[in-house]
């Protein structure tokens, strides 16, 4: 069991303000795997004030400074690779074989990614009497989720250090070992005191303290839709800067003229590895009338032979979900699809896997005949859950991929590249994957609608943590 009884804070570790701690779950097993320190307003109030107190130095510091930095950084994360692994099989439940190109792999791309980025950040230009130059936004509050608990910090923390900001980093309740990791790597490369502090405890007691901080000038928070309505009115009365990364409802429209048994088998991976807990998951998946009933025995067949159990066997394709809590609210979801919506169940449902009654797990579900008025269409599940709609003609199925509160993510498996781009392009979301892509941390990621504001990865979210200053010289 990991004891995380300090935070990391002015570049040292700090014993907390408060003695309120928290147990950590493995949701596989329901055993304590870590205890953590709870962190209260004192304690964000010091961790803000360190970030503030290295601002001055950090933001003159050069390019090519910070780029050795976040080399230094990613090098040490390749080190210590297994233990991020580990971590995250430990505090949410994705197979061990799976964590490294889950969940790690893109990380340490991403603070490569940012490292080379360094030199895009307050890049001066000339515009006839016009002097155009960047500066960083300034201490920033940087709010993880639990789901991709490393990655979405990185996706946070290596554009801020690339634009000479500070931060105050406040990881998921449930998944806070990763970040403690991350710390210590901080504290082993030597990364100037205050630059990274890292506070840990329960949202709902310290989230609205951070983000309504004086000092605190830009917050990026990633998590529910609920949730970062909350974050926004906490910030809004100083009118800071606010990056969100909320919910989704990502469609995947498969054309009458594509590879069916490809397109889903990319839609059944998508959906079902990390037990579809991620916000951009294809979990509405369209399909031709035409060829609608081969999908769902596709669908089946290539559910029905996904392994779910212990995350540590080498032959799991599926953990359990993150909590009990969350296995919960995903158990209602099927049941609401069952008995209120009255889609027809393809395979899974309610109750637990055969022979796993212990640990937070859900069965892998598909339903069929899923109209586009049903709550299982319309709400966000976060779990295990496909849901396969029949459409008449592609522009239909454009209007029903559409036609959500949410604008994330979208994916189109279509007969060529042309006719996946003519598609993708009509659809209101901040992605579109085509023809099978996948994640990448130079392309931009946010969402349109209740799925966010702003945007991270790529140079997109570096921008988020730069202001833009316009000198204006006289003739």
């Amino acid at each position: 069991m990991h004891t995380l009884d300090k935070f990391y804070t002015g570049g040292s570790w700090t014993h907390p303000h408060s003695r309120e701690t928290l147990e950590v779950l493995n949701p596989a097993t329901q055993q304590i795997c870590a205890r953590v320190a709870c962190a209260n307003t004192a304690d964000v109030d010091a961790a803000v004030a360190a970030a503030k107190a290295a601002l001055p130095s950090w933001s003159h510091t050069s390019a090519s400074s910070r780029r050795a930095y976040l080399l230094a950084m990613a090098d040490a994360m390749e080190q210590r690779k297994d233990d991020l692994c580990a971590a995250h099989t430990q505090c949410m439940g994705i197979p061990a074989h799976q964590a490294y190109d889950y969940q790690v792999a893109a990380a340490i791309d991403g603070v490569r990614y940012y490292a080379d980025a360094c030199k895009l950040a307050r890049v001066e230009r000339r515009e006839g009497q016009v002097l155009i130059t960047q500066e960083p936004v300034g201490v920033c509050a940087l709010i993880s989720p639990w789901n991709y608990p490393l990655l979405q910090m990185i996706g946070k923390l290596a554009p801020a250090i690339a634009a000479g900001c500070t931060s105050v980093i406040k990881p998921a309740e449930q998944t806070p070992l990763p970040d403690m990791i991350m710390a210590q790597i901080c504290d082993d490369i030597d990364l100037p005191s205050g630059v990274a502090n890292f506070i840990f405890g329960i949202g709902t007691d310290i989230g609205a303290h951070l983000c309504s901080h004086k000092d605190v000038d830009m917050v990026s928070f990633t998590g529910s839709s609920a949730a970062g309505i909350k974050v926004a009115q906490s910030a809004a009365p100083a009118i800071k800067r606010v990056c969100q990364e909320l919910g989704g409802k990502s469609a995947l429209i498969i054309t009458d003229g594509a590879d069916l048994e490809g397109a889903i088998r990319y839609g059944v991976d998508n959906i079902m590895y990390m037990g579809g807990q991620t916000c951009d998951a294809l979990s509405r998946v369209l399909i031709p009338k035409g060829r609608y009933e081969d999908a769902v025995k596709l669908a089946k067949s290539l559910t029905q032979a996904l392994i779910i159990g212990d995350p540590n066997a080498p032959d799991t394709d599926i953990g359990p979900l993150a909590s009990l809590a969350h296995k919960a609210r995903v158990q209602e979801c099927i049941k609401i699809g069952i008995e209120r919506d009255k889609a027809r169940l393809v395979t899974g449902g309610l109750g637990a896997p055969d022979g796993l009654n212990i640990g937070a797990y859900v069965r892998p579900t598909v339903f069929a005949d899923v109209t586009p008025d049903m709550s299982i269409a319309r709400e966000e599940i976060f779990g295990p859950v496909m849901c396969l709609m029949a459409y008449d003609t592609l522009e239909s199925a454009i209007g029903i991929a559409n036609d959500t509160d949410y604008g994330l993510s979208n994916a189109v498996w279509a007969k060529d590249e042309a006719q996946a781009l003519f598609v993708a392009r009509q659809l209101n979301s901040g992605q579109v994957f085509i023809q099978g892509g996948y994640f990448t941390v130079s392309a931009p990621f946010g969402g349109y609608k209740q799925s966010g504001n702003g945007r991270e990865w790529g140079e997109a979210g570096l921008h988020e943590y730069l202001e833009t200053k316009a000198i204006i010289c006289g003739e």
